[in-house]
């Protein structure tokens, strides 16, 4: 086999499939993830341990074949002629190795196009503030955030650092300076860039992940003294996602960074994609904004009481995750089971509907 021309095949199929993944297995036909299903394409060959192995060093190649072999695993960005760039994570299973790349559209959607709330325009217009993406894996947070970084590229003359791992989206520099750093590459790790980032003269920062108490720490420090931040979480709820950063601290500090979290949080998106009537995704998204009221709940430690909050002022631009998928049902965009397999209170929504 020549592993190129087979890399750029499955690339092509991917492309043309408008595939979200494509993964690489031991045992298994290459396989595309479409519309959040996976698709085996059973008209190529069953890949053996030679296979995922040619596959993975030809995406490497010599220099991070090295790291790759003496880490076990990496996560890499990986260009494709100029159609498209893709988010590869590369790691061993039982003895042999295993490929996942997530595809990154080489043209960065607008909210609009997205079919995101038109209420996110609003962070775009923030001068600082903590902004926060949240949900699972492979539901569109990456490419929420890069949405919103354009949109200040297009309307603000700012300086733009983004912190990432790897790059994903490249931004084209229009009315801001966009300085984008990968880390392992540009730097060492996300809380050494953050406290570097601040001595970079920034007016905007976004930090593709929270992974510990110390970036998280200068990320608020960054919102409290005039920057405008971006980053994304794995929670699954604007009250979780409060739960979580007040967790990541120890327990000395807590109040201190519920009162800095309290003063600096404009708004949390939790979203969801889910498969369309007609083919293809479409989000579903809670929707917190940063008001006075969300302020005490969070200085006062009673983020319990954020669902109702939440609930209650949709006129401030807010949005519960079963209104959403409500009004998702309604328009006949996505099925009552779709809407009920996302629904992190599925009684709740029944009676919203009425059924």
């Amino acid at each position: 086999m020549v592993y190129k021309d087979f890399l750029e095949q499955i690339f092509e199929k991917a492309l043309s499939m408008d595939a979200s993944d494509i993964h690489f297995s031991v045992g298994r036909y290459p396989t595309l993830r479409i519309d959040g299903d996976l698709m085996p394409l059973k008209d190529e060959k069953v890949l053996d341990s030679t296979d995922t192995r040619e596959l993975a060093f030809l995406i490497l190649g010599e220099e991070r074949k090295e790291k790759f072999l003496k880490r076990r695993e990496l996560d890499l960005a990986y260009e494709y002629k100029g159609k498209a760039r893709f988010r590869v994570n590369i790691f061993f299973q039982r003895g042999v190795i295993s490929v996942a790349l997530r595809l990154i559209p080489s043209r960065i959607k607008t909210i609009e196009e997205l079919n995101l709330p038109s209420i996110l325009h609003r962070f775009t217009k923030l001068e600082q503030g903590f902004i926060l993406i949240t949900g699972p894996t492979g539901h569109g947070k990456s490419t929420t955030l890069a949405a919103l970084i354009d949109e200040i590229n297009r309307e603000r003359e700012d300086h733009i650092i983004t912190i990432e791992d790897p790059i994903e989206y490249i931004f084209s520099q229009d009315k801001s300076i966009i300085d984008q750093r990968e880390v392992g590459y540009d730097t060492l790790d996300f809380h050494r860039a953050l406290r570097s980032t601040l001595r970079q003269d920034p007016d905007v920062i976004m930090v593709g992940e929270m992974r510990d108490y110390e970036s998280m720490a200068i990320a608020l420090t960054a919102a409290e003294t005039g920057h405008l931040v971006f980053s994304t979480l794995h929670t699954n709820s604007a009250a979780q996602t409060v739960d979580r950063i007040i967790d990541i601290f120890p327990p000395n500090q807590q109040g201190q960074i519920r009162s800095q979290l309290a003063s600096v949080l404009k708004g949390v998106v939790s979203q969801r994609l889910l498969s369309r009537r007609q083919g293809g995704r479409i989000p579903a998204c809670e929707i917190m904004i940063g008001t006075p009221a969300v302020a005490n709940i969070i200085r006062e430690n009673r983020t319990h009481e954020l669902n109702m909050v939440i609930s209650t002022s949709r006129e401030k631009g807010m949005m519960p995750l079963n209104e959403s998928l409500k009004e998702l049902f309604q328009r006949r965009e996505i099925s009552f089971d779709e809407a009920i397999k996302y629904s992190l209170d599925p009684e709740d929504l029944k009676l919203r509907l009425r059924m």
